[in-house]
């Protein structure tokens, strides 16, 4: 495993982030792993080296943070970065059970870390920016979070580069705690983000740790095989992404030459690009099999060639905007 320090904060992570999406219960989502499986990821990720992982308070309704916490409960938790996030509503008569108010952030912090069972959560996310909510309020909010020890650090998730410019202009203007940390969607398939989000992130010492690293899904094999899957014939949010248009087919098939050529996996060579990215920190790798952790962690050793990457790249073309709603 590989380590890098994320962001400004002096703080270790490993360069892979195990995402717990996939944990939880099955009801949820038909690709969602049950509690055993969950914990035999988790134990496998410790195996490798892993010290990063995160989940979120809408995953399974709850039940991911649960099954990441009991299964980090069998190890010392001093050793690893535990991330969650909270925005979304979870509870359909309770309106004040999602957004960004002061009250929504301190009720479902609280109610995240006794699913964790934990004191603490050491990154704590607004899983997208809330338009309801004015920023000041939001940041103030979460400065409290860390002065009380509910969490050690804030990040973000998707938003416009601006919303995030102004959240870390307010919090510096008021002398509150600021994101350290985004996470928004950035793969070969979809590089809007560095056209402005990026470059933000890196003037401003803010980790970058991106989700959907293989495009759910659609980086891992060609594109006429892609519905052959449990999750890729049930995930409608997948095809919502623009992944396939502004030559999205070309540079599939191009990963999949790439991957032939070196006797990989096409994932492996998608994360590889990934990690050569200067702005990226650790990529949410989320996923419900052994084998494809192994080969995410495999993947570090790969490196690519300038003309490598520049062959991945080329059929790139600007694409909607997407991931931030």
């Amino acid at each position: 495993m590989e380590y890098t320090t994320l962001g400004d904060t002096g703080m270790t992570v490993s360069r892979i982030c195990l995402g717990c999406m996939s944990f939880g219960d099955p009801d949820w989502r038909d690709w969602v792993l049950g509690e055993e499986a969950g914990r035999e990821l988790v134990d496998r990720a410790v195996e490798l080296g892993v010290n990063f992982f995160d989940t979120a308070n809408m995953y399974s309704d709850g039940a991911s943070e649960r099954v990441l916490g009991d299964a980090l409960a069998e190890y010392d938790r001093d050793e690893f970065v535990v991330a969650t996030k909270g925005y979304f509503q979870m509870r359909e008569d309770d309106p004040n059970s999602g957004g960004l108010s002061r009250k929504a952030i301190q009720q479902e912090l609280d109610n995240s870390l006794d699913r964790l069972g934990m004191d603490t959560v050491d990154l704590y996310q607004t899983h997208r920016y809330d338009d309801d909510t004015p920023i000041e309020q939001t940041v103030r909010a979460l400065d409290e979070a860390v002065r009380d020890g509910n969490a050690r650090y804030v990040g973000a998730s998707s938003m416009w580069a601006h919303q995030f410019a102004d959240a870390l202009h307010t919090a510096d203007s008021l002398g509150l705690e600021r994101y350290v940390t985004m996470q928004n969607h950035y793969n070969l398939l979809y590089r809007e983000e560095e056209r402005e989000m990026l470059p933000l992130c890196d003037n401003e010492g803010v980790g970058v740790i991106p989700w959907s690293p293989l495009a759910r899904g659609w980086l891992t094999r060609p594109v006429d095989e892609l519905e052959t899957t449990t999750r890729g014939e049930s995930e409608e949010h997948a095809r919502r992404h623009p992944y396939l248009e502004g030559g999205g087919e070309e540079i599939n098939a191009r990963v999949a030459e790439l991957a032939e050529d070196r006797g990989v996996k096409m994932a492996q060579i998608a994360l590889a690009w990934l990690f050569e990215q200067d702005s990226v920190d650790a990529p949410i790798v989320g996923t419900t099999s052994v084998e494809h952790l192994e080969d995410a962690v495999e993947a570090l050793d790969i490196s690519l060639s300038d003309s490598d990457t520049a062959y991945l790249e080329e059929p790139y073309e600007p694409v909607r905007v997407s991931g931030h709603e």
